[in-house]
């Protein structure tokens, strides 16, 4: 560990600092035990002085057995203190934490496990069984369970931190383009990919966010999607990890978030739109929230309507745009977005605000192929739609082993002055209008090819979505690119008696011809259940539902 004076460049530096400056303060508190009435008891907390001085003999055990700076290492742990804790003492190690979405398809798992090639695994008991069982990490020559005993491990996480107490801080000399984590994609739009993050973009997220979204040190925040998390000590906030399934939104239990929200006094909340539908059902006033945001998908109209109801009239809802390579890219509140609700209504897209400086927000013409070097005459006038690209201090540079992704995905760009900076292609297809806003009309690989033109998902889908009797739909397209024909697989409402589907159906149907974005669609197929993303339990599996339109329609 460095002696230098130099504060380095190192998501974890905040902790110190906090431990110094506040050291009682709450940095963060989980579910603990339940009581009687079902309710977590949140009888488990680390102030910032724990947080800071147990992951410093944390990062010290691990590096005593060969986990140091640039080590790769596999976690796999449930939110709790545990994670937290392994992983501020894993930045401060200036290891490489691997995380993966553990709900993801079991080979799409193996493979990134396989691709991370990492030196360490450290996971609870079960990710332990399903290493021994399923062969993952087999490059992995250090293996640390928190479980109570070394149950197919070589030691505890218990053991490590005993064997690392009294070492005193514990901070790498990082920086800024030091590799600080490889964060797997959730496949949900494409083959999971590992996101190389360097500690500068880390960094750079903090600031973007604090500005952006106007987060104050102290506050009390409730992030439902764990990675955000992290985020609070490095913000100075009070973290109340939530009673749920992070990998099931959806289903979490609105009852035991509304305890915890009400009990600590929560001012900020992240989730995602399927948590967020899940608290507008509920319909329970959100009083201490003053803060809300909400990312992942796009979070649908009557959704965000709902939430604001629930809110006091002086807080604010906001849903960034972004992506795990890129993350703020843009925001926007929901008055704003609640006023552009009828022109997404009408085809436009939605409307996803401006660009969060110092981001640089460009449209260029959609192309399938990769773009090695920026030019000026990429980039589409005003109005027109094309692939959203973005640079800026959070946008990361490369995949971890994925060459042909990373020259997919990134445009190397030249300054006059010799200088050169890395454009992020989004994946994803907008426009820009005449106030700068963004509009988000869906991802590029879901666009639908016709013979008279392309369709976009999110010019065509919130047309439908106005029928009363729809919960959902989704395009997608059949046959070969140029000559597919459009499909709009439909999801109705829970309680709607199926028998009403040739109503509405025929409704739909007047529905699309008052449109032009959506007159050329001819074919409707009530689809129950729409396969979703794990991470989010928003994104729709396009791709399984074209698959099965393909049969429905026999093409």
């Amino acid at each position: 560990m460095s002696g230098s004076a130099r504060t380095p460049c190192n998501i974890a530096a905040a902790l110190p600092d906090m431990a110094a400056r506040e050291p009682a303060r709450i940095a963060m508190r989980c579910p603990g035990t339940r009581g009687a009435d079902g309710l977590a008891t949140y009888d488990v907390a680390l102030s910032y002085a724990e947080l800071d001085a147990r992951s410093d003999a944390i990062a010290a055990g691990l590096a005593r057995r060969g986990v140091t700076r640039g080590t790769r290492c596999v976690v796999m742990v449930k939110p709790s203190p545990e994670f937290f804790l392994l992983m501020f003492a894993l930045f401060k190690a200036g290891a490489v934490p691997v995380l993966v979405d553990p709900g993801i398809d079991r080979r799409a798992l193996r493979q990134c496990l396989d691709e991370a090639a990492p030196e360490a695994f450290i996971g609870i008991p079960l990710a332990q069984l399903a290493r021994v069982l399923l062969r993952w990490s087999r490059s992995a020559r250090l293996r640390i369970t928190t479980g109570a005993r070394a149950w197919l491990a070589d030691d505890t996480l218990a053991r490590v931190e005993a064997d690392g107490a009294g070492a005193g801080p514990q901070l790498a000399d990082t920086e800024p383009d030091d590799v600080a984590a490889i964060l797997f994609t959730s496949g949900s739009t494409g083959v999971p990919k590992g996101v190389i993050y360097r500690h500068r973009h880390f960094v750079a997220q903090i600031e973007l966010m604090r500005t952006a979204l106007g987060i104050r040190e102290g506050e009390v925040d409730f992030p439902t999607f764990p990675p955000f998390a992290l985020f609070g000590p490095a913000l100075g906030l009070t973290s109340i990890i939530p009673d749920m399934d992070a990998t099931r939104p959806a289903k979490a239990d609105p009852r035991r978030l509304h305890a915890a929200i009400e009990r600590f006094g929560a001012q900020q909340l992240f989730g995602s739109p399927a948590l967020m539908r899940v608290l507008a059902e509920y319909g329970k006033p959100l009083p201490t929230l003053r803060r809300v945001t909400s990312a992942g998908a796009p979070v649908p109209a009557e959704v965000v309507a709902r939430i604001r109801a629930l809110l006091p009239a002086d807080a604010a809802f906001y849903t960034p745009y972004g992506a795990t390579e890129c993350l703020p890219v843009a925001v926007i509140e929901s008055r704003e977005l609640q006023a552009t609700r009828a022109a997404t209504e009408a085809g436009a897209g939605t409307c996803v605000g401006r660009a969060v400086a110092p981001n640089e927000v460009r449209i260029i013409r959609i192309d399938d192929a990769p773009i090695e070097r920026w030019s000026d005459d990429l980039v589409v006038d005003t109005g027109v739609i094309g692939e959203i690209t973005v640079a800026g201090p959070t946008a990361t540079d490369t995949y971890f082993r994925r060459d042909a992704s990373t020259k997919l995905a990134k445009i190397r760009e030249v300054a006059p002055d010799g200088s050169e900076r890395v454009v992020h292609r989004m994946g994803d297809v907008g426009w820009l209008d005449a106030e700068g806003r963004l509009w988000f009309c869906g991802r590029k690989t879901h666009r639908v090819e016709t013979a008279t033109g392309a369709l976009y998902t999110e010019q065509v889908e919130p047309v439908f979505n106005t029928h009363a009797d729809v919960h959902r739909t989704a395009l997608v397209g059949v046959g070969a690119a140029g000559a597919q024909r459009p499909v709009l697989c439909v999801e109705l409402k829970p309680g709607v008696d199926v028998r009403e589907w040739p109503r509405i159906e025929a409704g739909l149907r007047d529905i699309g011809r008052g449109h032009a974005n959506t007159a050329s669609i001819d074919v409707f197929l009530r689809y129950d259940g729409f396969p979703v993303d794990i991470r989010h339990n928003a994104k729709i599996g396009r791709e399984k539902l074209a698959a099965w339109a393909a049969k429905e329609i026999g093409a």
